[in-house]
């Protein structure tokens, strides 16, 4: 009965919203438009549907209410950016395939870990800079095995201190603050940068290079922030003697010597990165880099996901030298979340129709009273409600609802649009409180070892603290580097 009622007000609401714009506009694509988002933000706060499925209901009903064609819907479900996100992928599984991510793990908490409150820092710092290549869910799922022996084995046998709380907090908690160094770390990232280079064309597009410059101190900060946090709740009367984790050692053992085929594919990955940062030119006051890509005739032709296919294909054509077959095969493409390309193109699809239906227009129309306050104001408030409202709904799914009425805002306020829209963007990865929040934070809470409370009362800190640095890095670090 609950399911049913979830599901018949998404389309109750957006008939409610369809007739209030039809009041106020007298105009049939901006209310058909505002009507299909609010039944599309209501089924994605509710789950009254799989998100993935809540994001086809554009390219399913707006034709038929005559707003947008088939032809020119169809389009806006597969933009180049589908095509970073799937290479992104790509390289992610062949990291995995070939267990060199588990390498760099094992490899970083044997460097590190030799008490309850490194191996901790350790743990935090591996999930962090894994996240910012591969999805945050399989960092977490790798992961997790070693955390749980681990903590095992240094339980504090004076206070009988259980340390897998801040263990598994630790390791969701990074993953998540990881995913917001990089582009590719996580989808609310990727989704932002094509809109922004979609919509915002008066300035400098989003590039990789350029969004790293401010995520990676940012993230960096936010990652230790939250050990200090972490271990002054949970660790603070913990013995710091040193003790020998043996099963790190043995797993880490049990990988054996490099293999040539491990080393290709690092190598492969390694120049990816490389060519992400270089590929265009970059400004920093009277520094200029220039980009490789000004090499080629159309650069313009050429994207970050251009070079994401390219490295994949390498891959895939690179036959392996210890198995049978290629260095990525088509059992890896097959894993590729069908789920998100939908959830990016419904985004997409909903974002362009605003625009062209006229309803973005509207939007900033009624938004102009914010240039009377302070815009600091504005973006603290702004990512506040993010950071909040993601706790109830997928990070990707509330970006996807939150740009298309942060762009009027970014206009309509009298400073830079990355000093809006980024931190906010940023918040909607910051949702620490409740195991629905993050895959990630609902990964830990199913081993039955975190109480609700402790999620809770850690996360509504971090929550606060991602807010505040992610709106420092913008304000201040972004205007140092790019004059925002």
């Amino acid at each position: 009965m609950q399911k049913t009622i979830k599901i018949i007000l998404g389309p109750i609401l957006g008939l409610i919203t369809y007739y209030l714009l039809m009041n106020q506009t007298q105009d049939h694509k901006i209310a058909a438009t505002g009507g299909i988002g609010t039944w599309m933000a209501v089924w994605w706060i509710t789950e009254a549907v799989n998100i993935y499925f809540t994001a086809l209901i554009p390219i399913t009903f707006l034709p038929f209410l005559g707003v947008v064609s088939m032809k020119e819907l169809g389009p806006m479900y597969m933009p180049d950016i589908i095509f970073f996100f799937i290479g992104g992928f790509l390289l992610a599984f062949a990291l995995e395939k070939w267990e060199i991510h588990k390498r760099i793990a094992l490899k970083i908490l044997l460097v590190i870990g030799n008490s309850p409150q490194k191996l901790l820092l350790g743990f935090m710092l591996t999930s962090y800079f894994l996240s910012m290549w591969i999805l945050n869910t399989a960092v977490v799922m790798m992961l997790l095995p070693a955390t749980m022996a681990v903590f095992k084995q240094i339980q504090d046998k004076d206070t009988n201190n259980d340390l897998s709380t801040p263990f598994l907090l630790g390791i969701a908690y990074a993953a998540s603050i990881g995913g917001t160094a990089t582009l590719i770390g996580t989808a609310p990232n990727l989704y932002f940068m094509d809109f922004f280079n979609e919509n915002m064309t008066n300035y400098e597009p989003v590039t990789f290079g350029g969004w790293f410059m401010i995520g990676l101190p940012a993230s960096l900060v936010f990652v230790f922030c939250a050990f200090w946090v972490i271990q002054k709740r949970y660790l603070k009367h913990t013995s710091s003697s040193l003790f020998q984790v043996s099963e790190i050692r043995k797993q880490y053992a049990d990988l054996g010597k490099i293999t040539p085929d491990q080393w290709v594919v690092s190598l492969v990955f390694g120049v990816t990165v490389v060519l992400w940062f270089t590929a265009k030119n970059l400004d920093i006051g009277s520094f200029h880099f220039p980009g490789w890509l000004a090499l080629f005739n159309n650069p313009t032709y050429i994207k970050e996901s251009t070079i994401a296919m390219l490295s994949a294909f390498v891959l895939v054509v690179t036959p392996s030298q210890t198995k049978k077959g290629n260095l990525l095969d088509w059992e890896a493409a097959k894993k590729i979340p069908v789920g998100i390309i939908f959830l990016f193109g419904g985004g997409f699809a909903l974002a362009k129709v605003i625009g062209t239906s006229g309803l973005g227009i509207w939007l900033g129309d009624q938004l102009v009273f914010l240039k009377e306050f302070n815009p600091v104001v504005v973006v603290i408030g702004l990512a506040l409600f993010m950071t909040f409202f993601t706790e109830l709904t997928s990070n990707t799914a509330s970006t996807i609802l939150i740009l298309p009425i942060l762009m009027p805002v970014a206009q309509n306020v009298d400073i830079h649009p990355m000093i809006i829209m980024m931190p906010v963007v940023m918040s909607a990865s910051f949702a620490f409180m409740l195991p629905v929040a993050t895959p990630p934070n609902t990964i830990v809470y199913g081993t039955e070892k975190i109480k609700i409370k402790d999620m809770i009362r850690t996360g509504l800190i971090l929550n606060l603290i991602g807010v505040a640095i992610s709106l420092l890095a913008v304000l201040v670090w972004g205007r140092f580097l790019f004059g925002w």
